[in-house]
């Protein structure tokens, strides 16, 4: 191969003769940023300097950097130019890439090879043009971070061997890589509102490629003519990772800037405290971070153009903060007009202080992660609400405040501490993380590829889709609710009870699916990112459970049922009417057994019932889900983890590839480096240690120092609220709902990384509780929060870790950012709430104005009746009325084993297809949630996740997650409009037509019972 100035390549013996350049050892701690690069191998020349760019200043070959160093190089550091760029921006020389596609093994092994930054992007300019030279051929940098344009992708041009264009990292992802890792699912049941709802649902993640599987099953792998070459030899072994994920590190990036801290604030306070508005309203929707992630990059890039000016003087970066190192005689070589500092006006030194770095997908991940801690309403708040509004109990602000802080912030203990468990092994893959790294490299490339004939740009529809989404809501919402409530069948009978029973859409099941009111539509998350396979599952279930079983259940008087509505979130006593705990209850909050046995049992609606089963069922059936399907792997990560961190204590490194050489040879024919990984057993694809977690050594790690006074204050927090309140829960209390979080954090952590399957520990922890601690029911729910929230918060955060991880995020950094995310996001819900408390009429009873009934704070203080009043015994012990439910933790745990048997080895059955965690889980939601929520849910994700999807795929992957993100914003900043300009201020008093009541009348806005209790009657047990 001949090089640009007249020299030869060198043969494979002339370079072994030379002695290759040994590898270097990996010691613990941080590596340097400046590295001596390494001499040319002989015969090696470097190329004739270039000319600069007049439009960038900046040496065409820099904008090609990391092709001689890092054949690897793909992503927002050293992209594949997108096919328009290749058409126009093609080199007249030849690639300088080509030096390196076909060096022989001793160059691919140069010294640095195994350091924490090889792969890494580090800024440095020389002002010896000599020396750039010299260096050109093995090593090319990058401009400072003023010239950050890297985050856009301007580099140079790589063709690929048979002449085709080449394709980016996103278009490289298979078709169904958009549905599998960014969908929302509903297997957490209410707990979507404050868990982790935004991720995917994998059936089977690890299989073999070369078996062949339908598009819902197949795993993910790249093209068979990709260039191996362009990854490092210790990739990820995993081809969703690789495709969503650059294996490269620019280190050159801003982070730690006030524009960063400006939006993480911004998007904390209106996220929260939107979530908790519509938390305490029927019918709502979620505020997901996926819209932070969309509205926050336009932002970023208006921020620059507001406030950059070509004679800023250059800066420099070093892990994400500013460094006062930058050169005065570079500043003034390449920007001659460069006005010093102390000549500037206070303004103008205020601009630059704001303009700091430039807006790129590092700073965005870091905003993104502080919406995803901070938008999920805080489960504390739901018990202050329970507390004041349905136990009528006195809630200080103080105690608010701590509590709400102590619960939020444990999960950070138990995230930190399981670091080396859940987030630094390769095989921790997190899928749910997945779609937002990917969605950071697609938005800071700025491409905007034809869909299927459609050219406009995501920002444009999305502005488009959120005005009209925003204008429509003014109809259901306002102008005429029986839009929203669209029970139009139940309008020529409105006095019919089984009508009302079966197509009503309040106290219903929902059999006529229509509304056309997007908070009924995503009020069970959002169906535009549900998997279609997932929703099927959840229809299944509806259908066999509520659709099937619930109405001849009802309809035969099982277990007292007839004498209470189909569907309803309270529980009833045994004249029909809603249960009044407060007779049951002394005046210190604890349960009065004689009352109790002069008043009445607690019964449940036939919905209710169901619902519990299914959820009993779903817990039991997710263990054996996960152990038949996914057990293997989770033993083999286990033991992988155990012995990395036996590594890491030795503070040595293992190279991953050991091989180098042959995996360099194999490398040069284009196939063999990607066909060995992707052809990997079950057991090699849990492999120890990968690209990323090399790249992130280089970063300060945060102490775990941190971590344990986080948790000791807190804990502190915690022991003094159930100390000095009155919650009836002793301190010991506390610590043994920590300790069920502490057994149980790294199975469900692993269980979640591997399968993206939440196991909640919600039902054990009131079931502990209510066994311990009888008669309390405040006590049950504060037990409830600290064990469950901990456990679920500590997910949160473990994915956030992950993606921190992904993103090369320093952790010290993304510690910071999520803490402080979370303290400002637990203020303002704890001032929401508390204004709404004051300026809501009737709030949480059902006469508030515009649905302002807390439905899920009713089901959870349903549950604090049935398991913290009067206690497990009372439901499920022996003679209890709903003793058979226990049953349903037999059948969940049996039932996966059959399936799983039958469809292992049929790899193209629909068997593989049904997932009973999901089927079970989902309907968690019921109540609140009613049969119209799922059923329109499911008609609307199969018309956008299958017909669509399969019709115009182009158009489904590039528009189908912004128009999820602009329906639902659009909707949130409609209800917001409405209920403050028009319904909170009165404008709209007295408004009345037949649009605005036609929905009310009869029965099922009444919801009636089938059969009626006599005057003075009662039904159920004569004794209990």
């Amino acid at each position: 191969m001949t090089l640009p100035g007249g020299s030869s390549a060198p043969s494979d013996s002339a370079l072994e003769s030379d002695g290759a350049i040994p590898l270097q050892s990996l010691a613990s701690g941080p590596a340097p940023t400046r590295n001596p690069t390494p001499p040319p191998a002989p015969g090696f020349s470097a190329p004739p300097p270039h000319t600069l760019d007049s439009e960038t200043s900046t040496p065409p070959h820099d904008r090609a950097e990391l092709r001689r160093a890092n054949p690897h190089g793909r992503g927002p550091e050293s992209t594949v130019a997108t096919a328009d760029q290749t058409e126009t921006d093609s080199p007249s020389e030849p690639a300088p890439e080509l030096m390196t596609r076909d060096l022989p093994p001793p160059l691919r092994s140069a010294a640095g090879f195994t350091s924490p930054s090889y792969g890494s992007i580090t800024p440095r300019h020389s002002d010896d043009g000599a020396d750039d030279e010299g260096t050109a051929p093995l090593v090319r940098s990058r401009k400072r971070s003023d010239a950050s344009r890297s985050s856009l992708g301007e580099f140079g041009v790589r063709r690929r061997r048979d002449g085709s264009q080449p394709r980016s990292p996103v278009s490289r992802r298979p078709p169904r890589q958009s549905e599998e890792l960014g969908g929302s699912t509903t297997i957490g049941g209410l707990e979507g509102r404050f868990g982790t709802t935004e991720t995917s649902l994998l059936n089977d993640p690890v299989k073999q490629p070369d078996s062949e599987e339908d598009d819902d099953e197949r795993s993910y792998v790249f093209d068979s003519d990709a260039e191996d070459d362009e990854d490092p030899p210790d990739n990820s072994p995993y081809a969703q990772v690789r495709a969503s994920v650059s294996p490269t590190d620019n280190t050159s990036l801003s982070i730690n800037t006030p524009r960063m801290w400006a939006f993480s604030v911004l998007f904390s306070v209106l996220g929260s405290s939107t979530n908790l508005f519509f938390s305490l309203r029927y019918p709502s929707v979620a505020i997901t971070p996926v819209i932070a992630l969309l509205m926050v990059h336009p932002l970023g890039l208006l921020w620059d153009y507001l406030l950059k000016r070509p004679d800023d003087p250059p800066e420099e970066y070093v892990d994400g903060c500013r460094s006062d190192n930058a050169s005065t005689a570079s500043s003034e070589e390449h920007r001659p007009h460069v006005v010093p500092l102390e000549q500037r006006g206070r303004l103008d030194r205020m601009r630059l202080w704001l303009a700091q770095g430039r807006w790129n997908e590092k700073e965005h991940s870091c905003v993104y992660v502080s919406s995803n801690v901070s938008f999920g309403f805080a489960f504390a708040t739901d018990v202050i609400v329970e507390q004041t509004q349905f136990y009528k109990q006195e809630a200080s602000l103080t105690y608010q405040l701590l509590l709400t802080l102590s619960t939020q912030i444990l999960g950070y203990t138990f995230a930190g501490l399981t670091r080396r468990f859940l987030v630094r092994p390769s095989g921790m893959i997190w899928p749910g993380t997945l779609m937002s790294a990917a969605m950071f490299t697609t938005l800071h490339k700025e491409e905007n590829k034809e869909a299927n004939g459609w050219r406009i740009s995501r920002w444009k529809f999305f502005y488009a889709v959120w005005l009209g989404a925003f204008l429509f809501y003014f109809l259901p919402g306002l102008l005429m609710p029986a839009l929203s409530y669209f029970n139009v069948v139940t309008w020529f009978a409105p006095d019919n009870v089984v009508v009302a029973n079966l197509f009503g859409v309040v106290s219903g099941l929902g059999l006529f699916p229509l509304t056309f009111d997007w908070a009924q539509v995503a009020y069970i998350g959002s169906p535009l990112l549900t998997p279609f396979w997932a929703a099927m599952n959840v229809v299944g279930g509806l259908v066999v459970v509520m659709w099937i079983v619930a109405p001849i259940a009802y309809y035969s008087n099982w277990l007292y049922s007839s004498y209470m509505p189909i569907l309803s979130a309270a529980v009833f006593d045994n004249t029909g009417n809603v249960y009044d705990v407060s007779k049951v209850l002394t005046r210190d909050f604890l349960f009065d057994r004689e009352a109790y046995s002069n008043y009445s049992r607690v019964f449940l609606p036939i919905t209710y019932v169901l619902s519990y089963g299914v959820q009993f069922a779903g817990l039991a059936s997710l263990l054996t889900h996960t152990i038949c399907w996914h057990g293997k792997d989770i033993w083999m990560q286990w033991k992988r983890s155990l012995e990395e961190t036996a590594g890491e204590s030795k503070g040595t490194y293992q190279p991953v590839s050991e091989p180098t050489e042959g995996l360099g040879r194999a490398s040069s024919n284009g196939r063999g480096a990607r066909t060995t990984r992707s052809s990997m057993s079950i057991d090699n694809l849990m492999s120890r240690e990968d690209v990323h977690n090399r790249l992130m050594r280089r970063y300060k790690d945060a102490p775990m120092l941190w971590y344990l006074m986080t948790f000791v204050s807190m804990t502190a927090i915690g022991i003094f609220v159930v100390e000095y309140y009155p919650i009836h829960l002793p301190w010991y209390g506390l610590l043994l709902a920590l300790g069920i979080c502490t057994v149980l954090f790294i199975p469900i952590g692993i269980i979640m990384a591997v399968t993206n399957q939440h196991s909640s520990i919600y039902l054990i922890c009131q079931l502990i509780a209510g066994i311990i601690f009888p008669g309390r029911p405040v006590a049950n729910m504060v037990f409830v929060t600290y064990g469950y929230i901990s456990s679920a918060q500590g997910i949160k955060f473990a994915a956030d870790l992950k993606l921190g991880h992904y993103m090369k995020i320093p952790p010290r950094i993304l510690f910071t950012v999520q803490i402080i995310a979370t303290i400002i996001s637990s203020v303002t819900q704890i001032a929401v709430l508390n204004w709404m408390f004051v300026n809501v009429p009737g709030i949480c009873t059902p006469q508030a104005i515009n649905g302002f009934t807390c439905p899920i704070a009713r089901v959870h203080f349903n549950g604090s009746i049935l398991w913290g009043v009067v206690g497990p015994t009372e439901f499920f012990g022996p003679h209890a009325t709903y003793r058979p439910l226990v049953w349903a933790f037999a059948v969940g745990a049996v039932l996966p084993i059959p399936l799983w048997l039958y469809a292992r080895k049929r790899r193209d059955s629909l068997v593989r297809k049904i997932n009973l965690p999901v089927l079970f889980g989902s309907l968690g939601w019921i109540p609140p949630a009613t049969g119209l929520n799922f059923s329109v849910w499911a008609v609307v994700c199969f018309v956008f996740n299958y017909l669509v999807k399969k019709r115009a795929p182009a158009w489904w992957a590039k528009y189908t997650m912004t128009l999820s993100a602009a329906l639902d914003s659009g909707l949130a900043f409609g209800i917001v409009v409405v209920f403050f300009g028009f319904v909170y201020s009165g404008l709209m008093r007295g408004f009345t037509w037949w649009g605005t009541e036609v929905y009310k009348k009869g029965c099922d806005w009444q919801a009636c019972s089938y059969r009626s209790v006599p005057e003075g009657g009662r039904f159920g047990p004569e004794v209990w």
